[in-house]
């Protein structure tokens, strides 16, 4: 049995006329909005979903800021990750992705449509001034997601190694809130060689604001975020109920 991404792509074949239409949108700004390149992208999300029996439910969509910039800090799992956020976020977002991961096809087309940012890992100055570009543009009301754990390991399931302190620099510059986001099930997307329906879960946490974490090191955020959504993991790992999601986000 092959995996579930070879699958989405094979199904999806007689939609590849969407990657030069989605390169055409988001080389032109001047024509299409924010709003209607990221509906772009969702509809593209929504056709993976359907292709690959894939399900995401949200909770705790009522603890994301009502206005202005925020930083969303996730585990990460796999590749489905940030679709499944973007499916479950209504207001535009965008992502921050490894360098060489974000020039794939498809990958670049959808990332260019969120004005995502491409960082170099292993470039110290690069990845510096990616953070400083994403710390001005939240300070002005855009939204990201960057994964502190900064990669994920294959089917390490519902767990989370260690939140680098970096990926909080961002949110301290700009003084944004930050908003942790557990993902339950996410790596069972891609990470699984069945084609079985798979339901995965996103759950945004109440959000650390500047007034909460003004006094702490990046290192005391990371640990912060990281230990509320290893709570939630750990949770659901013992009880395995979105009833407990509900109730907890």
């Amino acid at each position: 049995m092959f995996s579930r991404f070879y699958h989405v792509i094979i199904k999806n074949l007689p939609r590849i006329y969407m990657i030069p239409l989605m390169e055409y949108v988001s080389r032109h700004p001047e024509k299409y909005s924010e709003e209607q390149m990221y509906a772009l992208d969702r509809y593209c999300i929504r056709r993976v979903q359907k292709s690959g029996h894939i399900t995401t439910e949200s909770y705790g969509t009522g603890n994301l800021p009502q206005d202005g910039g925020y930083i969303m800090c996730p585990n990460h799992q796999g590749k489905y990750d940030a679709l499944g956020i973007m499916h479950t976020h209504e207001k535009p977002c965008s992502v921050v992705i490894d360098i060489d991961k974000g020039s794939l096809p498809l990958v670049k087309q959808f990332i260019n449509l969120v004005r995502g940012k491409r960082m170099n890992r292993e470039d110290a100055k690069q990845s510096i001034g990616i953070i400083r570009e994403m710390a001005s543009e939240a300070k002005q009301g855009r939204k990201f997601i960057i994964f502190p754990e900064g990669g994920y390991l294959r089917h390490s399931g519902n767990t989370v190694t260690e939140f680098k302190p970096g990926a909080f620099k961002s949110a301290v510059w700009s003084r944004v809130p930050i908003v942790p986001v557990a993902l339950i099930d996410s790596y069972r997307v891609f990470g699984e060689r069945n084609l079985k329906p798979v339901k995965t879960f996103v759950c945004y946490l109440k959000p650390l604001y500047y007034a909460d974490y003004k006094d702490m090191t990046t290192v005391e955020i990371a640990q912060t975020v990281q230990n509320r959504i290893e709570e939630v993991l750990n949770l659901y790992k013992e009880n395995s109920s979105s009833a407990l999601l509900e109730k907890y986000c």
